[in-house]
């Protein structure tokens, strides 16, 4: 067991790696020299901090594309990643990009827009969680500039309050995140910049564009005249001296680095912006007879966001700054009074729903003299949309319903796994009691999949295809039938300007879903909890219903979502089906082995030629193959043989859809020392489907006293009986189920079966 000492030590270690001892300007020009990241600017800071995690693959809208590792928020095991939109998080690092080498848009506002629930305010906690963690690490460090006075002589300090007595209480530490390079006067700044970025090649250069900040100008003026008076030559070093001036790194956070103005922040424009006058401070310092800067708060969004990030959350209630923040980007400068101006170092973000966009275009009409022209021509909007992958829209209700946080960066097949598998959620009775529900396998999925058709443009499907199948596609970057595979490119969908813009929020699902957890499911069985048990069925039919009463949908979308729930519906039964069969069909399915020999006579058969094999030299058997293909595949009967020759469809079916499979799958993964007996032909489509894939054909053929109206409540020492409690136990064993989901499931799945079974 830890004991408390233990996680004291934890943290001691923590903040060690965080911080270090202040040091000298020279020390820190030294190491800038050494490692010019650390001196970087606001933006460039920024891109580094994303680029520092690298990238991962993913495949959204049907498209691979490379995702940074930061919108994953790594560093908080994915409490705030931002889900999808991966290529509007792309465009957005890339104008980081040309904004940090001053090739263009630094007069730009980057601005996320987007419906509500779409991941914005996720993005800003990213931010805010990747930056602070990045600051933390060595090649993140983040550096500024302290002062002490006192030192010079026993006059009032600079200080927010009284004077305090002469110790390590006497250093202050610039209230704005000033840079420490900006010490240094311009035409030395400018020299030393130059030779950083010979030093630096053909990295991003770093650039410096701001003075010292009022408060630190105000230390440095008192000991340039203090020195001056006293004569000293070396003017610059006095000043700088290291009893004066030090180096310190910080952690970035809000407040230290990022500025955030929220929706509920209130003041006038420039408290907002800047901060404010401290009318008791002004009287207790000798300023005379004017304003000193010691005596402003500099609480304001961009005096915190000074030197990396400036968010704007919820701009809509902050529309009146807008226009105040235009020349802030290229002017880099803003004003405490107005004779006293602020340099500004920061990159402008602002975030909002699209009531701002209906704010910025109400006097679109008037053309040229358009007020808000010059403010929407600053603007760089970034749309954000709803997910229109099935995978994300489970993996976000899975975080939105338990909790877990955890990214699902797995291999597709147990990506595949976790969008069918079942949900546990813990609930309190109305006497206190917990009790654990569970949303059976495909619950979870039904819920996304409608909520990811209610989002899709059906204005754009191809011929043939529906919404169903571009939601796959678009989840996949592929449409499967057995071996034949088609890539999202071979299917002309438009450029996607509907989709994802409007349908049903995660937020809607996600209250559905807690309703129905406190209740009870209507459902009686002897022996099985199956009345805590919901099923896809209940969640979509709950969604459909919810969407009467839901505020946030017009009549136009209620009745167009009500329209895609029975293909959703169809598409859960197919899979529940697909399960059950495979649960039947278990015992029965062929060993791995017997499908490998029965290619190997296929392809012999083929070339009319004795192949070798590990089995040793391999000649075509008719029989084999014929019981084979009357057996396990069900293809075939005896109809469709001349004793064990193969009537034409039989040769063609070889030919087709085994030989042509195996050519192809040789012929993708061919080497220089290819041999046709070193294919695995357990990673053909088509041979894989033997081995996985049943149909009630199948069912029929291998059990022919199976009687499924009889499921629910088989009779003593039957064959449904028996048939019944092994596919109960298979489906636990094998696909996730409990026994009461898999009792209900097979049950729902065998009345629709028997209307067709005879």
């Amino acid at each position: 067991m830890t004991t408390g000492s233990e996680y004291v030590r934890d943290a001691d270690a923590a903040l060690e790696e965080a911080y270090e001892e202040p040091m000298s300007l020279a020390e820190y020009v030294d190491r800038v020299f050494s490692q010019p990241s650390i001196a970087a600017h606001a933006s460039l800071y920024l891109l580094s901090a994303i680029e520092a995690g690298g990238t991962r693959p993913v495949v959204e809208e049907g498209e691979e594309r490379e995702r940074y590792r930061f919108f994953d928020d790594p560093a908080n095991d994915g409490e705030h990643a931002v889900l999808g939109n991966t290529e509007v998080l792309n465009r957005f690092v890339d104008d980081l990009r040309v904004i940090a080498a001053g090739r263009g848009k630094e007069e730009k506002i980057v601005w996320f827009d987007g419906p509500t629930a779409t991941g914005k305010s996720e993005l800003k906690r990213c931010l805010i969680n990747g930056l602070r963690e990045y600051s933390k690490t060595p090649e993140g460090r983040r550096y500024t500039v302290e002062w002490n006075v006192v030192t010079a002589d026993s006059s009032p300090s600079l200080s927010y309050g009284d004077s305090p007595s002469v110790d390590e209480s006497n250093w202050y530490e610039s209230p704005v995140q000033s840079h420490p390079l900006s010490v240094f006067p311009p035409e030395t700044r400018a020299r030393l910049l130059a030779d950083l970025q010979d030093e630096s090649g053909d990295h991003v250069p770093v650039r410096l564009p701001t003075d010292l900040d009022p408060f630190s100008r105000e230390a440095y003026d008192y000991l340039e005249e203090h020195y001056r008076r006293e004569g000293k030559h070396e003017l610059f070093s006095a000043i700088t001296d290291p009893r004066h001036l030090r180096v310190k790194n910080y952690v970035v956070d809000v407040g230290r680095g990022i500025g955030v103005l929220h929706s509920e922040d209130d003041g006038s424009p420039k408290e907002r912006l800047v901060g404010s006058w401290m009318a008791g401070m002004l009287q207790k310092l000798d300023s005379r007879g004017r304003k000193n800067p010691q005596a402003f708060s500099y609480d304001g969004v961009l005096s915190q966001g000074n030197g990396l990030l400036t968010i704007v959350e919820d701009a809509t209630q902050h529309a009146d700054l807008l226009q105040k923040l235009l020349n802030v980007p290229d002017e880099r400068q803003v004003k405490l009074d107005k004779g006293i101006g602020m340099d500004v170092d920061s990159q402008l973000l602002i975030i909002s729903n699209p009531d701002l966009d209906d704010q910025l275009n109400q006097h679109a009409d008037r053309n040229g003299t358009d007020p808000l022209k010059a403010l929407k021509r600053r603007l760089d909007r970034h749309e954000f949309r709803y997910l229109t992958n099935l995978s994300l829209e489970c993996e976000l209700l899975h975080r939105e319903l338990t909790g877990e946080t955890s990214v699902w960066e797995v291999p597709e097949d147990e990506r595949e796994r976790r969008i069918r598998a079942p949900v546990f959620v813990e609930v309190s009775d109305a006497d206190g009691a917990v009790r654990e529900r569970e949303l059976a396998p495909h619950a979870i999925e039904a819920a996304a999949m409608y909520s990811v058709v209610s989002r899709l443009d059906d204005g754009d499907l191809p011929d043939g295809l529906s919404l169903i199948e571009k939601a796959i596609v678009f989840d996949r970057g592929y449409l499967a039938d057995g071996d034949e595979r088609r890539e999202k490119e071979e299917f002309p969908f438009g450029e996607g300007a509907g989709d994802g813009v409007h349908g049903i929020p995660v937020t809607f699902t996600r209250d559905v879903i807690a309703e129905l957890l406190g209740e009870r499911a209507e459902r009686d069985h002897p022996t099985l909890a199956v009345e805590d048990v919901l099923m896809p069925r209940d969640v979509l039919n709950a969604m459909v219903e919810g969407l009467a009463d839901a505020p946030v949908f017009s009549e136009a979308e209620r009745s167009e979502f009500e329209e895609r729930l029975v293909p959703v519906k169809n598409y859960v039964f197919e899979r529940q089906e697909t399960d059950v069969v495979d649960a039947i069909m278990d015992e029965k399915r062929v060993e791995a082995e017997t499908v490998s020999e029965y290619v190997e006579h296929v392809y012999a058969w083929t070339t009319d030629e004795t192949i070798p094999t590990d089995r040793g030299e391999v000649e075509p058997d008719p029989l084999k193959m014929k019981v084979f293909e009357i057996e396990h595949l069900g293809r075939f009967d005896e109809d469709d043989y001349a004793g064990t020759e193969p009537t034409t469809p039989v040769a063609r079916f070889r030919r087709e859809k085994i030989v042509t499979a195996l050519n192809r799958h040789a012929w993708k993964h061919r080497t220089e020392d290819f041999r046709i007996e070193d294919v695995n032909v357990l990673e053909i489509p088509v041979v894989r489907d033997v081995l996985e894939s049943h149909d009630w054909d199948d069912v029929a053929r291998v059990y022919d006293d199976l009687e499924p109206r009889l499921w629910d409540d088989p009779p003593a020492n039957t064959e449904t009986a028996a048939i019944k409690e092994r596919t109960i136990e298979t489906m636990v064993e094998l696909f996730d189920y409990t026994e009461a989901s898999a009792e209900l499931t097979s049950r729902h799945v065998m009345g629709q079966v028997s209307y067709r079974w005879d």
